[in-house]
């Protein structure tokens, strides 16, 4: 047969085949050996496929034609599995596993929380402290408290003559967390006036300029705590021992808490070293005191007294010795809260004339009297010494002034 002929043959058993898949529905062909091309393929999946479960349909319909003699399901059965897979998505059971995820390192903000939950709030060094300090009433109780039951522990045992060093020592440990508050108040000036030099205009300088001087009034706030701890432990101190407490070396003051208004770094730092400044240099007339070994405490409490009475405002300057006139005197201003200045003698700088620098010391503060009371040479020196620049001098205990 010529070849025309037999694609002409093909071509008409195709439209047969394609007449027959439109009108019935129950079978598509039941002979063998019937072919079809391409393109009546391509022809009965896009002329009558509605769908896309009826498009797949067609062409299976049409390949079960080209593979030769097969039987064909009914057509119900294939556009129900057709549809099954081309319309409805694949569905798979699902677990509760599905969403599993592996487990993370803790995030910073969970560590926080813990820590704040076990511990509470603690901030930094770094940071101003927001939470409040004891109350002054509170302090002093606490205080009573610590001093009651050391004496009442140790007194009348082996340890009682140890009871007068561990008073001592009680009140220098307030006296050393002072002076700790004190120097980190120093490195807070040093380095607000650094951030001063740095400031550029950026709000990152401005807020950490801001950070230090609120840190710089906790750290004040924190300081004048601790010196109400100190002054109330001297208190206790002298009631049992008799004696005032007085430091081996450095200056014992009592500050004054800064005005809340303060907000401008250079005005803090202003008020800081006035501050201290008026602490360390009292306001006030100045009186000198000097005296030898001697024990008449009550002809120096009348005379001091006097004094006193005269000048209210007064600032008592002395020897600072450990016993005689000037410990009587010590006594006194502690009694009288008169502030006082010890000018103690730099042994260690200027060897046997210490006493004698002393005096020159004390005297260059220009005090507006002075009192002396017998001794050694060391007083006459003083006495001496004030006649010449023109100050006052009351001799007590030999008939003079």
């Amino acid at each position: 047969m010529p070849a025309r002929m037999h694609s002409t043959f093909g071509e008409d058993r195709a439209s047969a085949s394609e007449r027959a898949i439109g009108r019935q529905p129950g079978r598509i062909g039941n002979g063998c050996g019937r072919r079809f091309s391409g393109a009546a393929l391509r022809a009965a999946f896009h002329r009558e496929a509605k769908s896309p479960a009826l498009a797949i349909l067609r062409c299976a319909s049409a390949l079960s034609l080209r593979s030769g003699c097969r039987s064909v399901p009914p057509d119900g059965f294939v556009a129900m599995k057709a549809a099954t897979v081309a319309v409805q998505p694949t569905e798979h059971p699902m677990s509760e596993h599905d969403d599993y995820e592996p487990e993370h390192a803790a995030s910073p903000t969970d560590q926080i929380a813990q820590e704040l939950q076990l511990y509470g709030y603690r901030p930094s060094e770094d940071e101003a402290d927001p939470r409040p300090v004891p109350e002054d009433r509170i302090i002093e109780g606490a205080v009573a408290d610590i001093f009651d039951a050391l004496i009442s522990t140790v007194a009348d045992t082996s340890l009682d003559p140890d009871l007068d060093d561990l008073l001592w020592s009680t009140v220098n440990m307030f006296h050393r967390a002072v002076e700790r508050a004190d120097r980190k108040l120093d490195d807070n000036e040093q380095a607000q006036k650094r951030l001063q030099r740095e400031q550029d205009g950026s709000e990152v300088k401005s807020v950490q300029l801001e950070r230090l001087i609120d840190l710089g009034q906790s750290l004040i706030e924190r300081r004048d705590s601790l010196e109400v701890f100190r002054d109330g432990a001297a208190d206790h101190y002298h009631r049992a021992t008799g004696s005032p407490w007085s430091q081996r070396t450095g200056s014992r003051v009592n500050h004054r808490h800064l005005t809340a208004a303060m907000i401008d770094s250079r005005d803090f730092i202003a008020a800081k070293r006035r501050a201290e400044t008026e602490v360390l240099v009292p306001s006030g007339p100045k009186i000198a005191f000097s005296g030898g070994d001697t024990a008449d405490h009550k002809l120096i409490w009348a005379k001091l007294d006097q004094v006193h009475a005269k000048h209210s405002d007064m600032v008592l300057m002395h020897g600072g010795s450990p016993k005689g006139a000037e410990k009587i005197a010590a006594k006194w201003a502690e009694t009288r809260k008169v502030p006082q200045v010890a000018f103690k003698p730099d042994w260690t700088k200027h060897a046997k004339a210490a006493p004698f620098k002393r005096n020159d010391a004390m005297l260059a503060v220009m005090p507006i009297g002075v009192l002396i009371f017998p001794g050694t040479g060391i007083q006459d020196n003083l006495a001496d010494k004030a006649r010449k620049l023109g100050i006052p001098v009351y001799r007590f205990g030999t008939g003079g002034a």
